[in-house]
């Protein structure tokens, strides 16, 4: 059973809030911030999370996560938020703040990751989906399908050609499967 993640309005806002001060204060080469003095427990809890930066038109401009868990909730979105803007290959890096004041920002927390035992488990728009295939793999948010409008069988092509693989890698019986769920929200 994926575990279930929530947060108030107010959580959303400061880890916005978090996102785009470390943007900031990356861009201005300063030091990253201090954790939040008044914090929800939940914002000290270990999460994986990735950040999204995308222009006012909708167009993606960086993407940066992690799958597993290895800092708190705040410092994951501060990196995140930090190298999507800076250090996402696909992208020249968000050197001004006036183009930062073009971006909107979009945090996805992450479950835990979990294995499934066949790719038919997958739920279009429910899950994040994880391939590996020796030592190839790759990931999709549970929002991609969505916003590209694939079903299963196309988001499971799409996944082994980011990964590397052929097309119909995907059917192959060693390649392993997880899955997690995202809370999602953006400015």
């Amino acid at each position: 059973m994926v575990e279930t993640i929530n947060f108030t309005e107010d959580e959303h806002q400061q880890l916005l809030s978090i996102a785009r001060e470390s943007i900031k204060r990356a861009i201005e080469k300063k030091n990253p911030a201090a954790p939040p003095a008044q914090t929800s427990e939940k914002f000290l809890e270990p999460r994986a999370t990735f950040v999204t930066l995308k222009t006012k038109n909708g167009a993606l401009r960086g993407c940066i996560g992690n799958i597993e868990p290895f800092e708190p909730l705040y410092a994951s979105v501060a990196h995140n938020a930090r190298n999507a803007a800076l250090h996402d290959p696909r992208f020249p890096a968000v050197t001004c703040v006036d183009e930062l004041d073009s971006i909107e920002i979009e945090i996805s927390v992450l479950s835990p990751p979990e294995p499934i035992k066949s790719y038919s488990d997958f739920k279009v728009g429910k899950h994040g989906i994880i391939l590996r295939k020796g030592s190839k793999g790759a990931v999709f948010l549970p929002q991609v399908p969505v916003e590209q409008e694939w079903d299963a069988e196309t988001t499971l092509t799409h996944l082994s050609l980011k990964a590397g693989l052929s097309s119909e890698a995907w059917k192959d019986e060693s390649c392993k499967f997880r899955v997690f769920e995202a809370v999602r929200f953006s400015e």
